[in-house]
Order: structure tokens, then sequence, then C-alpha cells
């Protein structure tokens, strides 16, 4: 018979953090704003441009960033979408379209808050996409940095394998959609809206497994439910970090008398804002029922502790007759009654049998079990 071996199967669990399953704690909680991460540029880089107004829309597939700079002075509505991110391509394209370079390094950093800036005027938002992983049942990130200006959008994402932004590519190419009849800033609410509208489908990949697990919970309480409740904890902390800071974003926006929006736009902004709190409420609901599911798991684990210990009671009571019997009639005295006689001995396991069970039946009935 052969048997493959497997050792990296194994091997993971001499790492002491893969072993007690904090890896994903550290990589949750340990996020220090200081630190310089060291982005490593991407293999490959993608750029799309939609030029439209109207009347018409043109979208190109470019070679290179530097084919988006001539869009800068078109006389329609331009939104560059760059999927992967190098330093050399992002400092060029916003030197040419006269980005700030405080918002050229928030575009590079990493592990960032999502906010909202207004910077020489234009406008710059920074959020993560969420995307919930069936297979590790974790929410994965990623940092989507927008930037709305005069008459443009320009996009940076860090994955282009990943994209909720499909469905405005689809109303681009309807020319009676009303994304085409609007201005740029109608353009990056659509942009938020389907990031907000995405943490939705997390969420509800998340509710169903938290109702999985408090099935599992009430059937049977084990080390593994505890561990799945933490896991599912560690995953809300990771919704919620991404859910409020951008409930301030939308709000800043709403705020904001910034010339790039239109007043149009603001009522549009504000139903993306109620999306947000119901999102954010929606995680404090999850929160409570993963706090209640615990105190469940305690009471559970309590409540068969208790039976084993009133069953062990019972046992020990029950014995306790015998073991009295035992005791007397094995004591070291040269007179004791019954001990030469001919049923002593039948009389002493008669009445080590007799006493458990009248026992029985008082504790029967007491209700005592």
């Amino acid at each position: 018979m052969n048997v493959k071996l497997r050792p990296e199967k194994y091997l993971k669990y001499l790492y002491l953090p893969n072993l007690f399953g904090t890896q994903r704690t550290k990589e949750i909680l340990l996020v220090n704003p200081t630190t310089v991460h060291l982005r490593q540029d991407a293999e490959e880089v993608s750029v799309f441009v939609y030029d439209y107004d109207a009347d018409i829309v043109e979208e190109k597939k470019l070679r290179k960033v530097a084919d988006a700079f001539s869009y800068k002075h078109s006389k329609r509505i331009s939104w560059v979408n760059i999927d992967g991110l190098r330093k050399e391509d992002v400092e060029a394209i916003c030197e040419h379209y006269t980005i700030h370079p405080l918002i050229i390094e928030d575009i590079l950093s990493m592990d960032q808050r999502p906010k909202m800036d207004e910077v020489e005027g234009v406008m710059y938002c920074l959020l993560n996409m969420l995307y919930f992983n069936d297979q590790k049942k974790t929410v994965e990130t990623e940092q989507v940095s927008i930037v709305l200006g005069k008459d443009f959008v320009i996009s940076f994402q860090e994955d282009a394998s990943r994209d909720a932004f499909d469905p405005i590519r689809t109303k681009l190419r309807i020319t009676k959609s009303q994304i085409r009849q609007r201005t740029a800033d109608y353009l990056l609410y659509a942009m938020i809206d389907l990031i907000v509208d995405n943490y939705f489908l997390v969420m509800e990949r998340l509710g169903e497994q938290i109702e999985e697990l408090e099935e599992e919970v009430v059937r049977k309480s084990n080390t593994r439910s505890l561990a799945h409740i933490n896991q599912l904890r560690k995953e809300l902390i990771v919704l919620k970090r991404n859910i409020v800071p951008v409930r301030d974003l939308v709000a800043s926006i709403i705020r904001s008398e910034s010339e790039l929006l239109d007043d149009r736009t603001t009522k549009y902004f504000k139903d993306v804002y109620d999306h947000i709190v119901q999102a954010f409420d929606l995680s404090e609901n999850y929160r409570d029922v993963m706090m209640s599911m615990q105190d469940l798991y305690v009471s559970n684990v309590n409540l068969r502790l208790n039976e084993v210990m009133k069953v062990m009671t019972i046992v020990t009571c029950l014995l306790a007759p015998a073991t009295v019997i035992g005791g007397i009639f094995g004591m070291n005295f040269d007179i004791i009654p019954y001990a030469h006689h001919q049923w002593g001995f039948y009389f002493a396991i008669a009445v080590m049998f007799i006493v458990p069970v009248i026992m029985l039946y008082i504790f029967k009935k007491r209700g005592w079990f």
C-alpha cells in the first residue's frame, strides 16, 4: 500500500502562532501607522480609460500610464482606472494631473485608515474594498484610491483580478444612463456606492457563518466552537474597522463646499450615508450576537460540567452506605455483631444494596435528577 506523506501539512504546526491560531490576530491588530511599509511594485499594470459625455463614450485599454496624459485636456469627462501600483507610474500621472505629493504618498501607502482630503483643487478618497475568502473564511481588503478633479476621476487599485466597478462600466456603455448625463462627482458617488454595497455582500456571508456557528454551539459546544467564535469576532473587527471610517468619509463629502461637487449630487451621497449607517448598525448587531454566543458557549460548558458533577455526586452518595458498612465490619475488634454469624455476610451485602435503592427513590421523588 503506497501512502503519500505530506510533511508540509504538519510542519506548519511547528510555528507557534499557527498552532494557537494567533497569526490572524497579528495581521489585524499589529498595524502601526507610523511605520513606512515598502510596497512592492506590481508585476503587471492595467490602465483603462473611459472618456465620455452624454453623446459619446470612448473606452480604451492603454499600454502604459503615459498614454492617459492626453485625456487631461479632453472636453469630456475622463475616468482613468489603474490596476496595479508602481511608484514610477503613480508619480508620473499624479504629476501630470497636478496632484499634491501628500496624496501620492497616501496612494502608495499601506494599511491606511479610510479618509477624504481636499488638496489644491482635487478631492481624494481612500477606502477599502472588502471580499470574503470562502476557503479561509476571512475578510480580505483591497485599498482603493480615488482622485476627483475638474472633469476627471483617477482610481488606483491594488488587485486587477477583483473589481466591484463592472456595473459602472456597463452603465457607461448605455447612452441614456444617468451617469452619462451627470458630472464627474456623480462618477465618484457611483464608485463609493458600489464599494459600500459590496460590504453588504461580505456581511451576508459572515451572517451565514454566524448562523451555522450558532446551530453548532446549541447542538454541541466544544473547543472547536470556541475557536470559530474567536475567528468570527476577528473578522467582525476587520469589518467594523473599515465601515466606521467610511461613514466619516461620506459625511465629510456631504459637508464639503468644494466646487467639484454639484448640489444635485449631494442627495445621492446622503443615500450612501444611509447605507453605511445601516451597515454599521448591522455590524453592531453581529457583534452583539457573537457576544451572546460566547456567553451561550460558556453556559453550555458549565451546564455539562454541572451534569457531570451531579452524576458523580449521586454515585458517591450511593456508594457511601457500602463504604460505611464495609468500614464498620472491617474494624479490628474481637467482638463485632454478626461477624461470625453464618448469614452475616449476606446481611451486610443486602443492606449495602437496599440502602442505595431507598436513596435513589428519595432522590427521584425530590426531583434531584
